[in-house]
């Protein structure tokens, strides 16, 4: 199917609960970079804590591809900016800290295989056991990123661990594919109604502010997140998709 025709029918896949998705067990979020989680699982994080689900967030990379060129904003002191964005995202959407972690994988090259590869899968299959997860959730491995594509290519790895564990996959960067891209078969999966967790969204991707603001403005090739992006993900429901394994 057609990236065009694939999202549209994604978009009016049918509603369901969350604990629809989870089995009613807890889950984890698997983030590519800071700010991923907020953009596509905000919602589903919000709803979580505030119905007391267990869960956990995994951030892959450390982000520092962002703003490569800033002199400001060396590697070190973005990817400590990156972080505490994070963390304060996570507050916004009810996540206690210290169920937060952070691979620190090198953004721009996370592996997909490999011992590096194992090593992250290991992490994110710890993480499912330590909060009884139902279900994982990851980037589409359509999403046009090597480190979104590689991510699913994790939670794979994960999965195979846990056995009995849901993969679903929430599109980020797939809604810029080129129209008459290749995806495979029609969707498989659900919407989540986020209605009542829009502000607590919107908060966690404002505390993301090197990507939704120009707090860093000494790198001319710096990453800013499009009004059109922000839009996209402001609306009532997420997009969870069915992956195999």
């Amino acid at each position: 199917m057609r990236a065009d025709a694939f999202l549209t029918a994604a978009e009016a896949l049918p509603f369901a609960e969350l604990a629809d998705l989870t089995g009613g067990r807890g889950l984890v979020v698997v983030a590519p970079h800071p700010d991923d989680e907020s953009l596509g699982c905000g919602g589903l994080i919000a709803q979580a804590c505030a119905g007391g689900v267990p869960m956990r967030l995994i951030v892959v990379s450390d982000g520092v591809g962002s703003h490569p060129n800033s002199p400001s904003y060396p590697p070190e002191r973005l990817r400590a900016l990156r972080e505490e964005e994070t963390l304060g995202a996570a507050r916004a959407l009810g996540l206690a800290p210290q169920h937060v972690g952070f691979l620190r994988l090198p953004d721009r090259f996370v592996p997909a295989s490999g011992p590096a590869a194992e090593s992250a899968a290991g992490a994110i299959a710890a993480a499912a056991r330590a909060c009884g997860a139902g279900a994982v959730f990851v980037t589409w491995a359509h999403d046009p990123h090597c480190d979104h594509q590689a991510s699913a290519a994790l939670a794979v790895l994960a999965g195979r661990r846990l056995g009995d564990v849901r993969l679903f996959a929430y599109p980020v960067w797939g809604w810029s594919l080129p129209h008459d891209t290749e995806v495979g078969a029609g969707p498989a999966g659900i919407r989540l109604d986020i209605s009542g967790q829009l502000g607590a969204k919107a908060a966690a991707v404002a505390a993301h502010r090197s990507q939704t603001t120009g707090l860093i403005d000494d790198d001319p090739q710096g990453f800013r997140l499009e009004p059109a992006m922000l839009e996209r993900f402001a609306r009532p429901f997420e997009i969870y998709l069915e992956m195999g394994t």
